[in-house]
């Protein structure tokens, strides 16, 4: 028999329990009086409380009491829940199907596609914008074209998310494609459209009727006004005005020289269209402006191996209160939203020689330059030419001469160090060449540029595959889907093809290892074309490689450069390594006849630096008219300071010159860690124009007169 004393204490200690219980329901009842609910509710809500108040008061003497409480208060939580004032909500808007077209609407777009001819139209609160039809050229197979048009099913239904409101069509059934099928997505959000790509593939694709291209969204159609702008990311930037006098054509991928950023954007009076390739390494785009205009922009989703592959998207932003600038910016947000922007700031502290880089002139010497007779740049009217040397010690003596005259610290950048001298033998360039000094005369330039407090440098190249490589087999090259590869015969070494970059890691760190089993002090390179050429695949059966695979490869050479503590640099600033890059040693605007020098195209404007100017450094020529990337007529010295970019300078340069040099790093120091937030011309000609910096200093240029002005803003120097 249990002693009565154990059975009273079990009692009491399970009536302090359900006490304890019971204060917690209490607290849950009180706070369920924190749910509004819409007047009309108002007074069964308090009527359900008072009940549930009253049920408390009896309490509970047991766990199926207890239990019958709680799922009574539950009960009213759900009723609660269910009427609150404020809950969870999908986003406003509508879908709608009718004989011509599909449409959908929200409160600040309305997107309809037309069933005849899958045109587009977008309108905002003050604008519609209209897109080109399909057309013969939508899908393109290696032996076929054709429309989305042809499609013999084509459905389309409300696509909705938590966040947007859409519509997704699925087209089949194509004559010319048997087994093809594609999903084409459109998300709604806010003044905001996602355009989405996917396919269904029915083989896999065999050389000959592989899938080249599908061309989709088509361009927005703008008209021939002045008033209408195209702002195209043709290196530094462009804008390009409706009515432009010159004509454009251009297709390609991005990551180029003529998309160095994927985006480009229309105005219209004011109002904006922008396009984000968001999935950039398989993409591009195509401009068309005939002489006098009008100008079209359209996207282009290249194939991957001969296959769409993996889903695609593009960002359409709309904007009626646009500008450049505006856009600029709306892409370095969503860079940044994708943790892809990389401050210089935490690229200093992840390469600590990088600060002895920021507000630096950049020296560039070259030592030999050879040119065999193969090459197109071949001199055949003074054969002589062709061998051009300075050796290690010639060049360490000049670069004593440019610290005499005033050039406290450089960054040095070497050319023709290797065994054949510049773009030559690649990948396979060691040992150091003979005439130029050798592996001792290198040592003795690098600890030369040591003692001066110059940063060394080497050019080196890892993308030119030259046929005179030791090294060189078919197998390491990239090679395209129908066997055929990429090949010219333009520099000094004559006939190349392309390395696979699969390969190009192993050769950089073979080629590194050896120079520091030398004993040379390099302290950065500069790994030619990387950042400039677009992105590669490759074919071959045992090493095949897709551009995004080119991408990380690529990237893999400078992160184990900089692991060594190097300073990593490239030729032009490709959107894709900005993040890997320390400097580029161009970044200029687009001039014709030729890159070399000739009028402006388009009208210039600093697009790249608006999102990048804080992420990467980059130099500028320092002539008085024209020049590499510099419009005839324009300094290139103003350009360097309204973009506070850092100064080339080189031995032999006067006394003004070098003022002028010294003047342009103290402001390219202030500046390097400071974003440029704005861009503006002063002047109905365009040539008086301002850049403002984060810190608020301003600098105003007049590319007529040559006069500038620098204003130093409230910030300190990085």
């Amino acid at each position: 028999m249990i002693p009565l004393a154990l059975t009273l204490m079990t009692q009491l200690g399970a009536a302090d329990d359900f006490a304890a219980r019971l204060d917690t329901l209490r607290i849950h009842v009180e706070r369920l009086h924190a749910i509004a609910v819409p007047q009309s509710f108002e007074a069964e809500k308090e009527e359900k409380l008072a009940g549930l108040s009253a049920k408390l008061e009896q309490g509970a003497s047991n766990d199926d009491e207890f239990n019958e409480l709680y799922r009574a208060i539950d009960g009213v939580r759900m009723w609660l829940w269910k009427h609150a004032a404020d809950r969870p909500e999908l986003p406003a808007g509508a879908f709608e199907e009718t004989d011509a077209a599909w449409r959908v609407s929200t409160p600040a777009l309305t997107l309809e596609i037309a069933r005849e001819d899958l045109a587009m139209s977008v309108t905002t609160a003050n604008r519609t914008w209209r897109f080109v039809p399909c057309d013969d050229e939508d899908v393109e197979f290696a032996d076929r074209k054709f429309s989305l048009c042809v499609a013999r099913s084509i459905t389309a239904d409300l696509f909705r998310t938590g966040y947007s409101v859409g519509v997704l069509m699925a087209l089949s059934d194509f004559p010319d494609a048997p087994g093809l099928e594609l999903q084409l997505c459109a998300n709604l959000t806010g003044a905001e459209i996602v355009f989405e790509l996917a396919a269904r593939e029915p083989t896999p694709a065999t050389s000959g009727s592989e899938l080249v291209a599908v061309n989709w969204p088509k361009a927005v159609e703008v008209d021939s006004g002045s008033d209408v702008v195209s702002v195209i990311p043709l290196m530094q930037g462009m804008l390009l005005p409706g009515d432009w006098p010159q004509e454009f054509h251009r297709i390609d991928l991005c990551n180029s020289r003529w998309f160095y950023m994927p985006w480009w954007g229309q105005i219209d009076d004011g109002h904006g269209v922008q396009a984000i390739l968001e999935t950039s390494d398989d993409a591009g785009g195509a401009y068309h402006h005939p002489a006098g205009g009008p100008t079209r922009i359209a996207p282009r989703w290249y194939a991957t191996l001969g296959r769409l592959g993996y889903q695609r998207t593009i960002r359409y932003v709309f904007d009626d209160n646009a500008s450049y600038v505006s856009m600029a910016k709306r892409y370095r947000r969503f860079v940044q939203e994708r943790g892809e922007f990389v401050s210089l700031a935490e690229k200093r502290v992840r390469t600590p020689a990088l600060d002895e880089v920021i507000g630096k002139p950049v020296v560039h010497l070259g030592a030999l330059y050879h040119f065999v007779p193969e090459a197109s740049l071949f001199h055949k009217d003074r054969i002589e030419n062709n061998h051009s040397l300075r050796t290690f010690d010639q060049l360490a003596e000049g670069l004593r001469g440019l610290k005499e005259s005033g050039i406290d610290d450089a960054y040095v950048h070497l050319d023709g160090w290797g065994f054949y001298g510049y773009d030559n033998g690649h990948p396979d360039v060691l040992p150091v060449g003979q005439e130029q000094g050798g592996w001792d005369g290198l040592r003795r330039f690098a600890d030369t540029c040591d003692e001066l407090g110059y940063l060394f440098a080497v050019h080196d190249q890892y993308r030119d595959f030259y046929f005179n490589a030791v090294s060189f087999d078919d197998r390491l090259t990239a090679t395209r889907f129908d066997g055929s590869r990429e090949e010219s015969s333009t520099w000094c070494g004559g006939p190349q093809t392309i390395l696979s970059p699969r390969f190009a890691p192993g050769y950089v760190r073979r080629n590194h290892d050896l120079f520091a089993k030398h004993g040379i002090k390099v302290r950065g390179a500069y790994l030619d074309v990387f950042a400039v050429v677009p992105l590669e695949e490759s074919a071959l059966p045992a090493h095949p490689m897709t551009r995004s695979e080119c991408a990380r490869y690529r990237r893999d050479c400078f992160d184990l450069l900089r692991a060594r503590g190097y300073v990593v640099s490239s030729e032009e600033p490709a959107d894709y390594l900005v993040r890997s890059l320390d400097l580029v040693h161009h970044g200029p605007y687009a001039t014709y006849p030729n890159m070399g020098g000739g009028d402006a195209s388009g009208i210039p404007v600093p697009l790249f630096n608006l999102v990048y100017h804080d992420s990467i450094l980059l130099p500028w020529e320092m002539g008085d008219d024209g020049g590499w990337g510099i419009p005839k007529g324009d300094a290139g010295w103003l350009h360097c300071l309204m973009n506070a970019g850092l100064p080339y300078v080189g031995p032999g340069a006067s006394n003004e010159q070098i003022d002028r040099v010294n003047e342009a790093g103290v402001l390219a120091r202030h500046c390097a860690l400071l974003e440029m937030t704005r861009h503006e011309f002063l002047d109905a000609g365009r040539r008086k124009q301002r850049t403002t910096f984060s810190d608020g200093t301003t600098v105003t240029v007049d590319f007529d007169s040559k006069e500038y002005t620098v204003q130093r803003g409230s910030g300190k120097e990085g």
